[in-house]
């Protein structure tokens, strides 16, 4: 019965908060290999990490989108596990009896 209702859940936020999670996490790695990789200065590549952290929503809002962004990546990571069934222990099938005489 958890399961359904996490199904459910899952269906309704995923398209919801896919945008916010895949635009921070592409802005993160950008960030990441832009000064790592291609040497870029911190001046040059800041605009990304001010859409990470959601800076364009301003300094009133930021703190909350960081927040609702963590919990959102938290929620689907979870019930995205639960649904998988990774960590459910598979049953084992009774042997079948044969019933034939021979």
């Amino acid at each position: 019965m958890i399961k359904q209702q996490f199904r459910k859940l899952h269906r309704i936020l995923a398209p919801i908060v896919f945008l916010p999670l895949f635009m921070t996490v592409i802005t993160g790695i950008a960030y990441r290999l832009s000064r790592n990789w291609f040497g870029l200065s911190k001046d040059q590549v800041h605009f990304l990490m001010v859409i990470h952290e959601g800076g364009f929503l301003g300094d009133q809002i930021k703190p909350f989108y960081v927040l609702l962004d963590g919990i959102a990546l938290i929620w689907m990571l979870i019930t995205g596990i639960v649904l998988s069934g990774l960590f459910i222990k598979k049953r084992e099938k009774k042997p079948t009896e044969n019933t034939e005489s021979n």
